[in-house]
């Protein structure tokens, strides 16, 4: 079977616990160490011309694309919150051809911007006679009150369920702000099975970074297998956003 590694995580726009530092190169640093063949990334920054002012090492370019590097030659960008000075939202990282994507607005009216960000990611097939797979991703940032999540899960229900081909591999992650897991049942509901919860018995605890006691990151799956699902929650990752990541092994 194919495997490949997916890691995600919510990265604070660059900037440790309580913004107290700029941290996004460190950041960069610590993605490359884990060898991810594919990373989920929310509250990335497009654009900020305060912080770039400010931070004399601050990218030329959007943070995703400093992040990217020259190791995941692929990425894809969800732009959901829109600000005089700049934007953000979520990315995703691969190493593998994105065939498409798009970045569907779940946004609550006159609340904070959310969205869902679809792409088709064309992964190699190990028996290495030109075959690939193509694995459907949402990468996910939902709302921080119960009654917008609500109606966030079932818009991603109803991708799921009229957008994605009923047998094909899909992985769904990011942070889910579902510290009740009243939303994890539902998701439960469209077919969806939560990696470290199959693995371990529970969903992991992510937030805060320093004292990681609310399971608010997820990655969930549908016609996968999860080999390894691990928690990043030591240094250098504790003092790398408020979130820390989630990384898993998952077969296809």
């Amino acid at each position: 079977m194919t495997s490949i590694n997916v890691l995600t995580v919510n990265m604070h726009m660059g900037f440790s616990l309580l913004n107290r530092r700029f941290v996004l190169p460190e950041l960069r640093e610590a993605i490359r160490g884990v060898s991810a063949d594919m990373v989920f990334l929310q509250e990335v920054l497009g654009e900020h011309a305060q912080h770039a002012r400010r931070h004399a090492d601050w990218p030329a370019g959007p943070q995703y694309e400093f992040l990217a590097d020259s190791l995941w030659t692929q990425f894809a960008y969800g732009r959901n919150a829109v600000y005089p000075h700049g934007h953000h939202g979520n990315a995703l990282l691969s190493k593998f051809p994105i065939a498409s994507h798009e970045n569907r607005d779940v946004s609550v009216r006159g609340h904070e911007q959310r969205g869902l960000l679809h792409a088709i990611v064309r992964v190699p097939d190990t028996r290495g006679d030109g075959h690939e797979v193509d694995v459907h991703t949402i990468c996910v940032h939902l709302g921080l009150r119960e009654s917008h999540r609500q109606k966030q899960i079932g818009l991603l229900c109803e991708v799921i369920s009229t957008q994605i081909p009923h047998e094909a591999p899909l992985i769904v992650a990011g942070d889910f702000n579902d510290w009740r897991a009243r939303g994890h049942r539902l998701l439960r509901r469209c077919g969806l099975v939560e990696a470290f919860e199959h693995a371990h018995g529970r969903v992991a605890r992510t937030f805060p970074s320093r004292w990681p006691t609310l399971p608010v990151d997820r990655i969930y799956l549908r016609h996968a297998r999860v080999a390894e699902a691990r928690v990043l929650s030591s240094r250098p990752w504790s003092h790398l956003s408020d979130h820390v990541p989630l990384l898993a092994r998952i077969a296809l």
